[in-house]
C-alpha cells in the first residue's frame, strides 16, 4: 500500500499549473454521423433517417462517450425494426464508432471520446407473403389491404391484421377474443414470409352491471341513466366508447375512464367500471368584445354543474353592450337557462331558458323578452338537431312610432360539424340549417325564417389555411313591418362584413316628415374568405375580404350590398386564439373608413 499527500505548487509555479492544465486539449468531441443505405429506395432511406438516435443525437448536440454508446447499441433494434416494417428480413446493420462496431464494446467499456460514428444498413431483398392467414374470421371483418400472398411482407401488416380480426370479433360482441397461436416463418433463400395467426374468438357476451366508483354529489341511477349502457344486450365496444362520451358531455366530471371486468360473470355477462371523477360544482366566466362603432362590450356567466344532482346545468349569463357606441347606447342583456342530459333517451338533453334585453341602435330602441323549451338530440358525434317551442315579445321605438310585436315560435335546427378544432379550425366543414316558424298574435305577422351557414376550411401546407363563409336567409309569409325586428336581417360588423359599420346595411323605410328609418331586411346573402397564415407556433396573421347583400324581398330582389376587407393578427393561448382585425370598406354606401374588432376565437 502506498499512502502520501498530493502537494500542489503555489505562487508563480502556481500559474504556470494551472495554464498547463487548462491548456490541456480536452476530450475529442462527435464530428460526424453519417448513414447510409445502398440498395435501399428514397421511402425506405427517409425512414431509416427518422428512427436513427444517433442522427437524433447528433441533432441535440449530445457529446457524451457514454449516452453516445447507449444509442449505438440501440440503433441496431430501432433499424431492423424499420426493416421488418418495410418488408426487409435479411438485412445487415453495421454501427461503427471510430471504426469498431458498437456491438464490440463491453458493457463497462466506454471510450474516452467518439469523433465519428457511421451507421450502414444492407437492406438485402424485399420478403414477400408466401402465406397470409388470420383465422378464424368474425363476419364482415375487413382484413388489411397488403395482407396478401404475393405482397410486400411487410410485419406491421400482420400486427394490423391481428387487431383487426380482434376487433371483429368484439364488434360481434365476443368481448375476449385474443390473438392464439402464431407461426411465422421466414424463407431466407426463397425471400418469403409465411404467416398464420389463429384467434380465439371466446363466447358472445352480454352486459353486464355498470359499476360506478368516485360518484360524491352525482346520483348513481342518473349516471346509469346517462351512461346508457343496456344490461343484457349484446355487448359492443363502441357502446362503451360512446357511453364514455355521454358521460365526459355533461361537463359534470373532470375524469371519466370505463374498464371491462377481467373476467366473466354468470351466463358470460360483462360488468362495466366506471372510474369518475366529479369536476367543481361552479364555474365563472368573463368576455370582452371590441367594436370601433358597436364600442366595448362586456360579458359574464355563472355555472352550476349538477344542480339536483343528475348533471344539471344551471347557467345565467349578463351582457353589458354598446359603451362608448358611436351609433346607438347601452344595451343590456340577461339569460338564464337549466340543461338537463339524458332525459327521454341518453343522447337527448332537455334545456329551459328565459332572456330579456334591450337593444339600442342607430335608429330605433327595443324591450325584448323571451322563453321557450327545447330539446337537443345528438344524432352522431357529427350530427346534431335541436327542436323547440318559445315566446317572443318585442316593444320597439323608432321614427315611426312605438310597436308592439309578440310571437309564439317552433324553432329547428341541423347541424353538422365536421371541424378538426372549434375555436381554431384548419380543415373540413360545418354547415347549420336553421328554420323558425312563428305564429303571430297581436299585431304581428305569421310566417317563417329560415338561415344557412355553411364554413369550410383547407389547409395548404403546415403554415396556411384558406377559410371561406357563405350565409343565406329568408323571412317569408310575413310582411315586413310585421315581423319582429329579432328575425329580420341586418349586415356589417365582425358576424357579416368587417369593415363596414356595425348593422349599417338594411332596408329603409318611409318615416312622418320625409324622414326614413333603418330596418332589418327579410333576405340576406353574405360571403367571407380568409387567408389564415402562421408565423410562428403563436403568432398568425389574416388576410380577409367580406361581402353581404340585404333586401326588403325574400328572395333579394332589388337587393343593396356593401363590401369590406382588411388585416388580422392572431395570437394563440389555451382558450382559443385572440383576434384583432382592422377592416376597410371596399364597396357599397354605408363604409364609414377603418374598423376595429378584437375578441377571442376565430372570425368564423
Amino acid at each position: 500500500m502506498l499512502s502520501g499527500t498530493l502537494r500542489f505548487p503555489r505562487g508563480p509555479a502556481a500559474a504556470l499549473f494551472a495554464a498547463l492544465v487548462l491548456a490541456a486539449p480536452a476530450a475529442g468531441a462527435l464530428e460526424r454521423v453519417s448513414l447510409a443505405a445502398p440498395g435501399a429506395d428514397d421511402a425506405l432511406e427517409a425512414r431509416l433517417r427518422a428512427a436513427s438516435l444517433l442522427l437524433e443525437a447528433e441533432a441535440a448536440d449530445t457529446t457524451d462517450p457514454q449516452e453516445l454508446l447507449a444509442a449505438a447499441r440501440a440503433e441496431y433494434g430501432r433499424m431492423v425494426a424499420v426493416l421488418y416494417g418495410a418488408g426487409f428480413y435479411g438485412g445487415v446493420v453495421s454501427v461503427r464508432l471510430d471504426g469498431r462496431e458498437a456491438a464490440e464494446f463491453s458493457p463497462l467499456e466506454v471510450p474516452r471520446a467518439i469523433a465519428e460514428i457511421t451507421v450502414t444498413i444492407d437492406p438485402g431483398r424485399r420478403y414477400s407473403f408466401v402465406r397470409a392467414e388470420v383465422a378464424p374470421l368474425a363476419p364482415d371483418t375487413e382484413l388489411p389491404a397488403g395482407f396478401a400472398t404475393g405482397e410486400p411482407a411487410r410485419s406491421n401488416l400482420v400486427r394490423d391484421a391481428t387487431q383487426a380480426a380482434v376487433s371483429g370479433w368484439r364488434a360481434a360482441s365476443h368481448a375476449k377474443a385474443e390473438p392464439g397461436e402464431a407461426r411465422i416463418v421466414a424463407n431466407h433463400p426463397e425471400a418469403t414470409l409465411d404467416a398464420r395467426v389463429a384467434i380465439i374468438p371466446g363466447p358472445a357476451v352480454t352486459f353486464g352491471r355498470l359499476i360506478i366508483r368516485g360518484e360524491e354529489r352525482m346520483r348513481t341511477n342518473r349516471v346509469r341513466k346517462i351512461a346508457g349502457l343496456p344490461e343484457g344486450a349484446p355487448f359492443d365496444p363502441a357502446a362503451v366508447t360512446t357511453a364514455a362520451q355521454r358521460l365526459r358531455r355533461t361537463g359534470s366530471f373532470a375524469s371519466v375512464a370505463l374498464s371491462e371486468a377481467e373476467t366473466l360473470g354468470p351466463g358470460d355477462t360483462l360488468d362495466i367500471t366506471a372510474t369518475l371523477i366529479e369536476a367543481p360544482l361552479r364555474r365563472f366566466g368573463l368576455g370582452a368584445e371590441l367594436d370601433s362603432d358597436d364600442g366595448l362590450r362586456l360579458s359574464a356567466f355563472w355555472l352550476h354543474r349538477n344542480l339536483l344532482g343528475g348533471a344539471e346545468r344551471l347557467r345565467i349569463e349578463g351582457e353589458v353592450g354598446g359603451l362608448g357606441s358611436r351609433i346607438g347606447g347601452s344595451e343590456f342583456r340577461f339569460a338564464a337557462s337549466l340543461a338537463r342530459p339524458a332525459t327521454l333517451t341518453p343522447e337527448t338533453t332537455l334545456t329551459l331558458g328565459a332572456t330579456a334585453e334591450t337593444v339600442r341602435e342607430r335608429d330605433y330602441d327595443a324591450r325584448q323578452i323571451g322563453a321557450a323549451i327545447g330539446l337537443t338530440h345528438i344524432f352522431s358525434d357529427r350530427l346534431t338537431g335541436e327542436l323547440g317551442l318559445g315566446y317572443r315579445y318585442e316593444r320597439s321605438t323608432d321614427a315611426t312610432g312605438t310597436r308592439t310585436r309578440s310571437v309564439v315560435v317552433l324553432p329547428a335546427a341541423l347541424r353538422y360539424d365536421r371541424r378538426d378544432d372549434e375555436q381554431d379550425a384548419r380543415r373540413g366543414y360545418f354547415v347549420e340549417l336553421q328554420a323558425t316558424p312563428f305564429l303571430g298574435l297581436e299585431d304581428t305577422g305569421t310566417g317563417g325564417r329560415i338561415a344557412l351557414d355553411a364554413r369550410g376550411y383547407l389547409p395548404a401546407g403546415d403554415r396556411l389555411v384558406f377559410a371561406a363563409r357563405a350565409q343565406i336567409g329568408s323571412v317569408v309569409g310575413a310582411p315586413l313591418d310585421d315581423t319582429p325586428r329579432q328575425f329580420l336581417f341586418l349586415s356589417g360588423g365582425s358576424g357579416t362584413v368587417r369593415g363596414q359599420p356595425y348593422r349599417s346595411l338594411g332596408v329603409d323605410r318611409p318615416a312622418p316628415g320625409g324622414e326614413t328609418v333603418l330596418v332589418g331586411g327579410r333576405g340576406f346573402a353574405g360571403l367571407a374568405a380568409e387567408l389564415r397564415v402562421d408565423v410562428t407556433e403563436t403568432i398568425g396573421i389574416v388576410g380577409f375580404a367580406d361581402a353581404a347583400m340585404i333586401s326588403e324581398d325574400s328572395f333579394l330582389s332589388g337587393a343593396r350590398w356593401h363590401a369590406g376587407a382588411g388585416l388580422g393578427l392572431r395570437y394563440r393561448t389555451g382558450i382559443g386564439p385572440i383576434r384583432v382585425d382592422i377592416g376597410a370598406p371596399v364597396g357599397g354606401a354605408t363604409g364609414n373608413g377603418p374598423q376595429l374588432y378584437v375578441g377571442i376565437g376565430q372570425a368564423f
